[in-house]
């Protein structure tokens, strides 16, 4: 299994060499060149597999350049019951109507982004061992991305993490999970600006090839593929328990905001599991929900970027978008590259009719939207109906869900944080607080740490070479460049 870029400037690499790589040379997102294609006979083997154990089944069909042994040791230590709560790993609950919830926040971070993550930081420790090198991983996140990052990688050998948030953004209790961590190798950069611009300054450095090749930059969004690979398995794991047998189908409803998760719903899908459709659900910054609607994606700049009260989907530029449309165009890497350029000049691309019709009709996606009001009379129906406290994301797919499930059709919700994250929104809904799992009743109050910078890439370079300096003048002292 070899890995191309979405702009067709890359000779084919094996998966372990692309693992530090974050984006491609030539500025694309890394495929593999095929998707591996599973059968009847492997569903009807995997139904009844754990959850590390199907892990170790679909992953090594992506990253066949791993011994068998190595990987499952990867994948045993990245999934345990004592890190995600319950050997299920990812339950499925239904609701009154029979949708079904896909459990995914049940890690150390309280969201989604752990499932990947917690396999992301036993790879890149494997990988940097048998390569003896260093990895400085550059991130951004909206919310989530960076407490997990953070929280997988913090004492990882050889490995430094700067992750990039946007100022003020995110809830109390996201910022908190991030800031209050004291581990030497985990810094923190407040961006004053949108997650847009913390992810433009993450593919400004990408994209500066001599910094990235002289300070080794690697990164944990979901640019990286083998994060990717990593969320195919949820998809897996949900469709065996919300279906009683390998004949039936179902769909996915996902909260989208950079399309990473969903597009590992994709590559599931590309790979033969039976899923009916992806619905897409977007919040008030509806830029996908736009395009699936009318073959238009046009993102709106970080101006534009509504901050609204499910967070983590306050994002008009989705990454991971441009990966489905490699596959949309037929695989063609210089449409690709034109389409971006168009979008990287400011504008954006119209797709015509007959390729929308593919979208729907062979890739199976559709979309919906929700707002603040949809969300929070979501959020008050399911706990009134069910007895179940959902996140606002989550709410956010449950009333798409809703909205455009046919007759019959199983669907199944993409939990995507519990609700303790976004306690303020809750407590509007509900008129008091969520519950909050051991280990975090005074998590705000813990002393923060992180360094404010304005939306400039070159001023955050700035910072890594000068953490990187006093590192190697202090190889022995914890390194920190905090502001108070």
């Amino acid at each position: 299994m070899r890995y191309i870029s979405t702009r067709g400037g890359m000779a084919p690499l094996p998966f372990c060499e692309t693992v530090l790589m974050g984006l491609a040379p030539d500025g694309g997102l890394l495929l593999p060149e095929r998707y591996p294609q599973i059968d009847r006979a492997m569903l009807d083997a995997w139904r009844g597999l754990g959850y590390a154990e199907l892990a170790f089944e679909i992953i090594r069909l992506f990253a066949d350049d791993i011994p068998a042994d190595d990987l499952k040791g990867i994948v045993a230590r990245a999934y345990r019951a004592e890190t995600f709560g319950s050997e299920a790993i990812t339950p499925v609950k239904r609701l009154h109507d029979g949708l079904a919830i896909l459990e995914l926040s049940n890690g150390p971070t309280l969201a989604f982004k752990d499932m990947a993550m917690q396999f992301l930081g036993q790879l890149f420790e494997y990988v940097l061992e048998k390569r003896g090198e260093t990895l400085n991983i550059l991130g951004a996140t909206s919310g989530d991305t960076g407490s997990a990052a953070e929280y997988a990688m913090r004492g990882k050998r050889g490995i430094q993490v700067f992750m990039l948030s946007p100022d003020g953004k995110m809830s109390a209790f996201q910022r908190a999970q991030m800031y209050s961590l004291q581990d030497g190798n985990i810094h923190n950069i407040a961006i004053q600006g949108m997650f847009d611009d913390c992810q433009d300054i993450v593919k400004a450095v990408q994209n500066d090839h001599a910094f990235k090749a002289k300070h080794k930059i690697g990164t944990v969004n979901s640019i990286n593929w083998a994060r990717v690979v990593a969320q195919v398995v949820y998809y897996f794991h949900g469709y065996f328990r919300a279906t009683a047998s390998n004949d039936e189908k179902a769909s996915f409803c996902v909260p989208s905001g950079n399309f990473g998760n969903v597009c590992a719903g994709h590559v599931a899908r590309q790979m033969g599991l039976p899923i009916e459709r992806l619905i897409v659900a977007t919040n008030e910054n509806d830029v996908l929900d736009e395009f699936f609607r009318t073959g238009r994606y046009a993102p709106r700049g970080s101006e534009r970027t509504y901050v609204t009260s499910s967070p983590s989907m306050d994002i008009s530029k989705a990454s991971n978008f441009e990966r489905f449309v490699f596959d949309l165009v037929g695989r063609d890497g210089e449409t690709v590259k034109r389409l971006w350029a168009e979008v990287d000049a400011g504008g954006g691309f119209q797709l015509d009719a007959e390729t929308m019709s593919r979208v729907r009709d062979a890739f199976g996606f559709v979309s919906g939207k929700s707002a603040h009001a949809d969300r929070i009379a979501t959020i008050r129906q399911v706990d009134a109906e069910d007895g179940v406290v959902v996140d606002t994301h989550t709410a956010d797919g449950i009333k798409v869900a809703r909205e455009l499930r046919r007759e019959g059709e199983t669907v199944v919700c993409l939990e995507t944080a519990l609700p303790a994250k976004f306690a303020e929104t809750i407590r509007e809904a509900l008129d008091r607080y969520p519950p909050r799992p051991a280990g975090f009743e005074a998590l705000e109050s813990l002393p923060q740490r992180v360094v404010t910078l304005p939306a400039d890439a070159g001023q955050v370079k700035a910072l890594i070479e000068k953490t990187q300096a006093k590192k190697n003048r202090l190889p022995r002292e914890p390194v920190s460049f905090w502001a108070k």
